[in-house]
Order: C-alpha cells, then sequence, then structure tokens
C-alpha cells in the first residue's frame, strides 16, 4: 500500500470515527433566536439589555444549546409579529415561544415536545360567589381575557361561541376590572396571573380556582430558511425537551423568572424618592 494510500485510509477511519456531533456543530456552532417581548414570566425584554431577552424559555432554551455544544443569542425583534417575521425569512433562526399553528407549518418545523405549557386558568376575585367545576358553569357570567393571551384555537374558537369576555388591552387591565367588579372573572396563565396579582398588591384578594382550562404549548419553532434547520438538529433538540421534564429542571425555571419579573416590576416602586 503506497504511503498516499495509507494517508487516505487514516483520513477516512479518522472521519468515520470523529463523533457525530462534532460534524453537526461544525456546520451550525451559533444560533439566532427570538420571541415575544411581553410574555413573562416566558419571555420578556431585559431591562438592562433591551436588545435582548430575558426569562424562562430563554434559560431553558440556552441551557439545551448549551449541552449540544452550540452558541445562542435571543435578540427582542421589537413585537411578537415582527419576531415571527424575522423567522420566517430566515434572517434569525428560530423562534422560542412559539404557539402551534397550522398555517405556520409552510415556514417553521416545530420541535416537539413543546419547551414548556402556559396553563391558563380561571381567577375570581376571592369573595366571589361564582361556582366553577366546569367551562358550563362559566357560560352565564361575564368575564375577560388580555388581547395579548395566546390560547389553544380550539379553546379561542369555544370561547369565542360559548362564553362572554371582554377583551382587555393587558394583563393588568383585565385583573382592575375584577376588582372593580366589572366581570366575574378573568382567564389568564397561572404565572402570569400570580406574578402579575402579587406585584399589583393584589394577591390577598384574587384566586385562581380550579384545574387549567387550556395548556397552550410554547414551541421552538426552526425557520425553513435558516441553514441551521437539519435533521440533526431537530432531533437533538427533541431529545433533550423530552428530558427536561423529568429532571424537575423546567418547573425550577419558569419559578425562578417568576421572581426575577416581580422583582423588576417592584423596583420602581421600592426604588427611594430623590
Amino acid at each position: 500500500m503506497g504511503r498516499r494510500c495509507r494517508i487516505n485510509t487514516a483520513l477516512v477511519f479518522a472521519a468515520v470515527l470523529m463523533p457525530l456531533q462534532a460534524w453537526a456543530v461544525g456546520k451550525c456552532e451559533r444560533l439566532v433566536a427570538t420571541g415575544s417581548p411581553d410574555a413573562p414570566p416566558y419571555s420578556w425584554r431585559d431591562p438592562q439589555d433591551p436588545k435582548h431577552l430575558m426569562g424562562a424559555n430563554v434559560d431553558l432554551f440556552k441551557q439545551v444549546a448549551s449541552e449540544l455544544g452550540l452558541k445562542v443569542e435571543v435578540l427582542d425583534s421589537g413585537s411578537r409579529s415582527q419576531a415571527l417575521e424575522e423567522v420566517r425569512s430566515g434572517r434569525v433562526d428560530l423562534l422560542i415561544d412559539s404557539p402551534f399553528a397550522v398555517a405556520e407549518l409552510t415556514t417553521v418545523d416545530y420541535v416537539h415536545p413543546a419547551l414548556l405549557n402556559n396553563e391558563y386558568v380561571v381567577w375570581t376575585r376571592h369573595d366571589s360567589t361564582l361556582v366553577y367545576n366546569t367551562l358550563a358553569d362559566l357560560h352565564e357570567h361575564q368575564g375577560s381575557v388580555s388581547e395579548k393571551a395566546r390560547m389553544t384555537p380550539e379553546f379561542t374558537a369555544y370561547a369565542r361561541s360559548q362564553l362572554q369576555l371582554a377583551p382587555a388591552q393587558n394583563l393588568t387591565q383585565a385583573f382592575q376590572k375584577l376588582l372593580l367588579g366589572q366581570v366575574d372573572y378573568v382567564l389568564a396563565g397561572r404565572y402570569a396571573g400570580m406574578a402579575m396579582a402579587q406585584t399589583l398588591g393584589m394577591s390577598n384578594e384574587l384566586i385562581a380556582r380550579g384545574l387549567p382550562l387550556d395548556r397552550p404549548g410554547l414551541y421552538l419553532a426552526l425557520s425553513h430558511n435558516s441553514a441551521c434547520n437539519d435533521a440533526w438538529l431537530r432531533g437533538q433538540l427533541a431529545k433533550k425537551l423530552t428530558e427536561l421534564p423529568a429532571s424537575g429542571v423546567s418547573q425550577a425555571v419558569l419559578q425562578r423568572n417568576v421572581e426575577r419579573w416581580k422583582a423588576q416590576m417592584q423596583a420602581p416602586l421600592d426604588a427611594p424618592k430623590q
């Protein structure tokens, strides 16, 4: 066997023995992501670094990417709609908190399972006489929901046809309507509602009742136009996301970000007067 042939053979064996991850990471070493800038505790604009996002989805995504040897950056695109447009175009690789939408399957690949699920529950005043065991119990009562809420298409369709829901600009306004007695209940995320109630000093007045009535998933959505979107990455992300719930990490990260958001909301109120 000639020297050149021996060298070529050695290179082939080296390539075969090289870990698959090394090949994959070599193809795409950095991912740029984005998401909603106004969806705490899952993702929101970092007040200390407004070009980037923070939150539970950001932390979990960074952890998963780190375990795969990938560098990531999670940018603020300005709004939820602009974030989606950035991903559709391929200028950004993926969304970190995308609800599943059949219409978007032509532009993104959703990685299953969801990174987190947003539990929507019924919030009422502590002294409310509303009896809530099933959704049918809400039919004759006036409720409210934030315009920023992102529930599943199935539940949204049900709510429009069966429930009396007055839209609110945001969760703060919805809770204020509830406290003023203008509505009987509010549909809101369990953790977002918990943090908002404590931040606004409403914890003693408001309570979340019953089991979740909707649990929309918040998915990683890879752009079809991303150079990083390949079978290896989708498979590895899916594997890591499958392992997360059993580890207990997701819940701990979620709770930590509820506290972070509450602290940020309180900061201006607690700051010393000048």
